[in-house]
């Protein structure tokens, strides 16, 4: 009699597909999820992206794309949080236009939470417009490996804004679902923070994605998040970056599982997907810029599926490419091998690896 698999025999694959990583890669199109994430283009190169959906996007087997879109759209809600690369409602609609016609669900993407801000010094237009939202980062502002500001989730008036894009976002893009980002949280329960100071981060963490599942669930709206937040980096040895070391792991078990998780591994590939999917989450393997590490992502996430019962082969929902960039380098890199870094043309690689066309 068949018997559900277990978070041990899910490793076990996963240490045989690593035996067989010489294995040729499986095809994408054998997944329900084939996803691509990539930052908004600017409107100076708007029309190379349309172009690039069109003519080559469309030739691969990815039917997801997820647009980093952030505060670069022309909101109406709120104006001043608009950015100087903003798109146009017009500009949305062609792109939802291009995608509808090659069967590519979009899906936009808004950091919540985290990431608002590249260091100390480059905020982006909430906490410019808003000071009073940030959790005040304390001491961790003079780090000298200080990444990124946030808000406070405990502020009594930021949801107030961050829903109205939230919503403004979801409808023009006439999306079923939404990506709110959460990762990389390094400032959360601050002692600057009077609202937030002595509290227990991780449920600091899960209150806020828990109020941004409910008001998304207003409107039938799916909710994806990153997943290092929720996975321990000292007990798996992941460490601080994709996993937490800053006490948010708990969140796991306090979350809804109605969220979609998107498993960021871009070094190497841990068993992180089957941990995910036996805690009851649905949960998709995303790479960047190891061709191989790739490979074997997708392998796993193939070779998973074949042998579980249904109620886990279902949550191993497929696996994303995601370009740490915005579209503007992505297509001459794609098309033409004109790429602005290294680490960009290996993450074309991996793309190419993940998604060749045919």
């Amino acid at each position: 009699m068949k018997r559900t698999i277990s978070l041990i025999q899910l490793v076990t694959i996963w240490l045989l597909t690593c035996l067989s990583s010489n294995l040729v890669a499986g095809e994408a199109k054998e997944l329900p999820v084939r996803a691509f994430k990539v930052g908004s283009p600017s409107p100076g190169k708007f029309n190379d992206f349309i172009k690039f959906i069109d003519e080559e996007l469309s030739k691969t087997d990815v039917n997801q794309l997820f647009l980093r879109i952030n505060y670069n759209y022309q909101f109406t809600s709120h104006p001043e949080l608009s950015e100087k690369n903003a798109l146009s409602k017009q500009q949305i609609k062609e792109i939802l236009n291009v995608t509808r016609k090659h069967n590519i669900e979009l899906i936009p993407l808004v950091n919540l939470l985290g990431h608002q801000s590249w260091k100390q010094d480059n905020i982006r237009s909430l906490l410019v417009k808003y000071p009073q939202f940030e959790e005040n980062p304390g001491p961790k502002l003079l780090e000298k490996d200080f990444y990124t500001r946030a808000y406070c989730p405990n502020h009594p008036e930021v949801h107030n804004v961050i829903f109205a894009i939230v919503d403004e976002i979801v409808e023009v893009f006439e999306s079923k679902g939404f990506h709110a980002g959460m990762d990389e949280v390094f400032v959360l329960g601050e002692d600057g923070c009077p609202r937030c100071k002595g509290k227990n981060k991780a449920e600091l963490f899960a209150n806020e994605v828990n109020l941004i599942q409910r008001h998304l669930a207003k409107t039938n709206t799916q909710m994806y998040i990153w997943g290092d937040r929720l996975l321990d980096g000292n007990i798996t040895g992941i460490g601080k970056w994709a996993a937490s070391q800053n006490d948010t792991a708990p969140a796991i078990d306090m979350i809804s599982k109605d969220i979609i998780i998107c498993d960021w591994q871009y070094k190497y590939a841990p068993p992180t997907p089957g941990y995910f999917a036996v805690k009851g989450f649905n949960v998709i393997s995303a790479a960047y810029q190891v061709p191989e590490v790739a490979k074997f992502q997708l392998n796993n996430m193939i070779e998973s599926r074949k042998v579980t019962r249904d109620v886990i082969k279902n949550r191993l929902q497929g696996v994303m490419h995601t370009y740490w960039g915005n579209a503007d380098s992505f297509y001459p890199c794609y098309t033409k091998g004109d790429c602005p870094s290294d680490v960009k043309k290996s993450s074309i690689e991996t793309f190419k690896t993940m998604f060749p066309k045919h």
